[in-house]
């Protein structure tokens, strides 16, 4: 089996993870304790099309405010998940917690051991994680939060980047690669569909000489989504798995706090 661990030159970043864009911005939405900061940390994730399941066991999830040390976020939605639900704008809570106004230094996920793909072909593969258990996965934040304000953090996980095979030993290595996207107003969105839904596509959102971004349409009807990058003038540029497809690109301009919708994209023999 092959595990696609690239995708284009930035992303790869996740990072995305950790490299993007590092923002971390506050709604207006008031904390009933004005002395402290509400922070809501979210999970995604860029899919991977040569594997049909990517599941982490997070066990804890803990917050580093610099003098403070590390301390587990009260109440976190520890568990197993499949990263490749949270894909195409979809994400999920981690932790919802109120916090001490002053600076986030880093956000660390502590994994345990029942971590796992599930290739195209049914196989089960275990994934070795030796840091993620240890340490955890660390993220760095550098960012103040204010008392009365809530955040709203969303990690994005890149499954495709993040999953290394061992050398010819047939044996999977978790090297997380993440980056950090804030909820809103960061940047804007971008939207569209590929047609025929049929063929999985890879889109890649460039900058410039930087891929800034990059997605695959879903297997349901060819919808793409990327969330929360930059405001700018991008090319997106289609690559179709199937080959008897040609490649596309086209341009769509982001702006900041909206969704611009990309011109429906028929791909062509």
């Amino acid at each position: 089996m092959k595990v696609k661990t690239q995708k284009v030159n930035l992303f790869l970043i996740l990072t995305c993870l950790v490299c993007g864009i590092l923002i971390f911005s506050c709604s207006k939405k008031e904390v009933n304790n004005t002395s402290k900061a509400k922070v809501q940390i979210r999970l995604t994730d860029s899919p991977d099309p040569d594997v049909s399941e990517v599941w982490i066991d997070v066990k804890d999830v803990l917050i580093n405010m610099g003098d403070t040390g590390w301390t587990s976020v009260a109440d976190a939605h520890t568990g197993k998940y499949n990263l490749l639900d949270l894909s195409d704008g979809k994400d999920t809570l981690l932790a919802d917690a109120e916090i001490p106004a002053g600076k986030i230094s880093q956000i660390r996920l502590l994994l345990g051991d029942d971590n796992y793909i599930i290739t195209n072909s049914g196989e089960k593969i275990d994934l070795t994680t030796p840091s993620a258990q240890e340490s955890g996965l660390k993220i760095k934040v550098d960012e103040d939060v204010t008392g009365g304000q809530l955040y709203r953090l969303i990690l994005d996980f890149d499954a495709a980047k993040s999953i290394v095979k061992a050398g010819s030993s047939g044996n999977y290595i978790l090297k997380p690669v993440i980056r950090i996207i804030s909820f809103v107003p960061s940047g804007g969105n971008i939207k569209g569909v590929v047609l025929p839904d049929s063929v999985r596509t890879a889109i890649y959102a460039i900058n410039g000489m930087d891929t800034v971004a990059s997605t695959y349409t879903d297997t349901l009807n060819g919808n793409f989504y990327f969330k929360d990058i930059p405001a700018a003038t991008y090319s997106l540029s289609y690559l179709p798995q199937d080959s008897s497809f040609k490649s596309a690109q086209q341009n769509v301009t982001v702006t900041l706090g909206q969704t611009a919708v990309a011109d429906t994209l028929t791909l062509e023999k």
